[in-house]
C-alpha cells in the first residue's frame, strides 16, 4: 500500500522502519529537513520537507494516490487537520494520534465527524498497559484479546520453582491445570515450545488460561495473583494521569511526584482522590519522607528514560512488589533489558501495533480479520486476534488434521463469549475469532499460516 506518514518523532519513526520492513510504499513528511533526511538515510521511504497540514506539500507527497494517512506529529490539532485534508485532498483512510484528555473524551465525535478510520491516544492506552499488570503483579506484560475476555499472561518463572525442569507434558500431568504455554523465551531467544520442551528458573513464559485457571495456576506455581493496594508514580504526565484514574476506580491508592507546581495544581483538581507531591522524583530523601519503603508498586513516567531506569532500579533495591519502567529509546534497550526491570513499556510500540492492526486488516483477503496484534521479545514474535469469515477455507477441520508453517500455534479460540483452549480436535468456525502465535513476519490473514 501507498502511506504517507506526517510527522517524524518517536512514533513517526517506528512507523517509517515498520512499514517499509512490510513492505509499503511509504513517504514521511516533516518540518524539519534534518529529520526527514535522517528517515531516509535509515529506511527505505521518500521523504519531503513541509507543513504536513499544507495541502500543496500533502499534493506533493501525491496525496491523491495515498492508500492511507497517518498523522503522528506533536500537536493533536494538527493531527486533525491533516486528516480532514487528507481526506478532502485524496479520498483516503486516514488514522489521527491525539495526546489530549479533553479530546479523548470527544474521540466518537472526531472519528464520525472526521471521517477518521483510527484515533489514537498512546497516553491512554499505555495506561491501559500498565494498570492491568498493576492488577495481576505477577505477570511482565499482559495482551488482551476477545474484547478483554482472553489473555496473554508473560511472567518470569522465579527461582526455586516448581516449574524448574519441568516439561510442559509434565506441568499439564502434575499441576492439572487447564493451561496453554505458547512461548518460552531465555538468553534472548524465543521459541514455541513443544510438549517435550523444558522449562528453567528465569525463563519469560506467555501463557493463556480462562479466567478461573489462572489464579489457580499462578497458585500452584507460588507466584502472587492479588492486586496491589497502593502505587507511587515517579512523573505528572498524561500517562500518569490516566493511569491514576483507572487505579483510583478500582480502589487502589495513587501518589504522585511531579516537579512543576502548576501541572501539579492541575493534578490536584483533576485527582482529587490521588496524593500529589510537588518535588523532585529524583530526590532520594524526598522518597523516603514519602514512603517508598511501603508502597506496593512504583511506576516510573518521567520524560527522561535514563531516569526512570535509575527509580526503578532504586524501587527494586526496597524490595517493592511491582515495578513499572517507561523507556522509549530503542538505542539502549537491549542494556535496559539485561537490568531485569521487571515491566517495561514503550508507548511509541504500543501506537504502532495498534496501527499496523489496522494497515494489516486493509491489506488482509476475505477469509478473516485481523482484529489485535501484539509483539513480542524484541519483534521476535507476534500474537494475532483473526475474526474468521464464513468465506474462511479451513473451517470445520480438525486442528491436527491441518498443516500448519512452522513457527505458529493456535493459543485460543473465542466462541460465543467461551473462550476453547485449542486441542486436536477443536476446530476454527465462521463468527470465532482465533489468537495465534507466530514467528512468521507480516502475517495480515490466517490463510497466511498454512502450508501450502
Amino acid at each position: 500500500m501507498k502511506i504517507i506518514v506526517v510527522g517524524c518523532g518517536k512514533v513517526g519513526d517506528k512507523l517509517c522502519g515498520d512499514l517499509s520492513r512490510e513492505g509499503h510504499d511509504v513517504t514521511v513528511v516533516d518540518k524539519s529537513d534534518t529529520v526527514v533526511n535522517q528517515v531516509c538515510d535509515r529506511y527505505d521511504v521518500m521523504g519531503f520537507c513541509g507543513n504536513g497540514a499544507s495541502y500543496k506539500v500533502l499534493m506533493d507527497a501525491d496525496i491523491e494516490h495515498a492508500d492511507l494517512v497517518i498523522a503522528v506529529t506533536g500537536a493533536d490539532e494538527v493531527n486533525l487537520l491533516v486528516c480532514l485534508i487528507a481526506r478532502k485532498a485524496g479520498h483516503c483512510q486516514t488514522i489521527a494520534r491525539v495526546q489530549n484528555p479533553e479530546y479523548n473524551q470527544e474521540a466518537g465525535f472526531f472519528k464520525e465527524e472526521l471521517g477518521l478510520a483510527l484515533l489514537i491516544n498512546q497516553e491512554f492506552a499505555s495506561a491501559q498497559e500498565v494498570a492491568r499488570v498493576l492488577k495481576f503483579p505477577s505477570a511482565i506484560e499482559i495482551n488482551t484479546f476477545a474484547k478483554g475476555r482472553a489473555e496473554l499472561l508473560h511472567f518470569r518463572i522465579p527461582r526455586d520453582s516448581i516449574l524448574d525442569g519441568m516439561t510442559l507434558n509434565d506441568l499439564h500431568e502434575r499441576l492439572k491445570c487447564h493451561v496453554l504455554v505458547c512461548t518460552r523465551e531465555r538468553d534472548g531467544e524465543m521459541l514455541i515450545p513443544q510438549g517435550d520442551t523444558v522449562l528453567q528458573s528465569g525463563d519469560v513464559i506467555s501463557i493463556v488460561a480462562p479466567g478461573d485457571e489462572q489464579a489457580e495456576f499462578f497458585r500452584k506455581i507460588g507466584l502472587d495473583t492479588h492486586a496491589v493496594k497502593n502505587t507511587m508514580i515517579a512523573g505528572g504526565g498524561d500517562i500518569a494521569y490516566y493511569l491514576s484514574r483507572i487505579l483510583l476506580r478500582s480502589g487502589i491508592q495513587v501518589k504522585i511526584i511531579e516537579k512543576d507546581l502548576k501541572r501539579c495544581e492541575q493534578l490536584a483538581e483533576r485527582l482529587p482522590k490521588a496524593t500529589i507531591i510537588h518535588g523532585d522524583a529524583s530526590d532520594k530523601e524526598l522518597l523516603a519522607e514519602e514512603g517508598i519503603d511501603r508502597v506496593d508498586s512504583f511506576v516510573a513516567l518521567t520524560g527522561i528514560d535514563e531516569e526512570n531506569v535509575i527509580l526503578s532500579l532504586l524501587a527494586r533495591s526496597k524490595g517493592i512488589r511491582k515495578i513499572v519502567t517507561k523507556v522509549d529509546r530503542e538505542a539502549f534497550a537491549d542494556v535496559f533489558d539485561q537490568l531485569d526491570l521487571d515491566t517495561m513499556i514503550a508507548p511509541k510500540n504500543i501506537t504502532a501495533e495498534h496501527i499496523l492492526t489496522y494497515v494489516r486488516a486493509m491489506q488482509n483477503s476475505f477469509g478473516s480479520n485481523i482484529e489485535t496484534l501484539h509483539r513480542m521479545m524484541d519483534d521476535q514474535a507476534e500474537a494475532l486476534e483473526f475474526y474468521i469469515r464464513d468465506s474462511f477455507t479451513h473451517q470445520d477441520i480438525p486442528l491436527k488434521d491441518l498443516k500448519f508453517k512452522p513457527g505458529v500455534l493456535v493459543g485460543c479460540i473465542s466462541r460465543g463469549g467461551k473462550i476453547i483452549l485449542p486441542r486436536g480436535d477443536d476446530e476454527i468456525r465462521a463468527g470465532d475469532t482465533a489468537v495465534i502465535i507466530t514467528t512468521l513476519k507480516g502475517v495480515s490473514d490466517i490463510d497466511d499460516i498454512f502450508a501450502k
